[in-house]
């Protein structure tokens, strides 16, 4: 009787202890929240609208950076690369001597005429071919370029024009029956044409190998001016 009575205090004491430490927990409802996450995602969580790739795509690279833009270095009316190369079909080509009444066709002008509807860009300098057996085009004078890097630009009926030395009191004269004129194109050392021949201001031409061309220019004084001394 009496080690039932002890199984019973005993019995009650345990269900006690576990009372009590049930009463020791904190409720999930106290509001202090500490060892409970929330249910809830945080919103900071949320990936930011500006995250968002643009609807747009990536940007687009810009027309104006066009190496060709305004004539590839151009001249006038040249905006966005619109106005072409001069070619062969777009021009009237022509050739005289300076002075018109010199006995000597030592020193030549020659013209070019844009013939056709639209602008057209003349690049640096023509290359030219005296005679049928020239071995090389007829070097350039660099500092008659009127405006380095710019091509001139012509409308319909406007004109440009080269000034040719055909001889600079060198050695090596030899006779010329024709002029050639290959224009260049917008990229240095190509062409825009084939060689056009240009009509002779005399019948033969003395050339030598002191020959010397300049840059095309709309000042045909200035052109002129680079070979009269010569």
């Amino acid at each position: 009787m009496k080690s039932h009575w002890k199984s019973c205090a005993m019995g009650a004491a345990v269900v006690a202890a576990l009372l009590g430490a049930t009463a020791c927990e904190p409720s999930a409802s106290d509001g202090s929240g500490e060892g409970s996450p929330s249910a809830r995602p945080s919103a900071t969580g949320t990936p930011s609208a500006t995250g968002t790739p643009s609807a747009t795509g990536p940007a687009k690279p810009s027309t104006s950076a066009d190496p060709g833009a305004n004539g590839g270095t151009g001249g006038s009316g040249a905006s966005g690369g619109a106005v072409a190369a001069c070619t062969a079909e777009d021009l009237g080509v022509s050739a005289v001597k300076e002075p018109a009444n010199s006995k000597e066709a030592r020193h030549l002008l020659i013209t070019v005429q844009n013939a056709g509807s639209k602008k057209c860009d003349l690049y640096r300098f023509p290359y030219v071919r005296l005679g049928a057996d020239a071995r090389t085009t007829v070097p350039v004078i660099e500092a008659s370029d009127p405006d380095p890097g710019r091509p001139v630009t012509l409308a319909p009926g406007e004109e440009a024009h080269a000034a040719l030395l055909v001889a600079g009191g060198a050695r090596d004269e030899y006779e010329a029956k024709s002029i050639t004129l290959t224009l260049q194109g917008r990229k240095a050392g190509t062409k825009a044409s084939k060689p056009i021949d240009v009509p002779m201001p005399v019948a033969t031409l003395y050339a030598d190998d002191g020959q010397l061309v300049t840059y095309w220019t709309t000042a045909e004084g200035m052109a002129l001016d680079f070979v009269m001394s010569k």
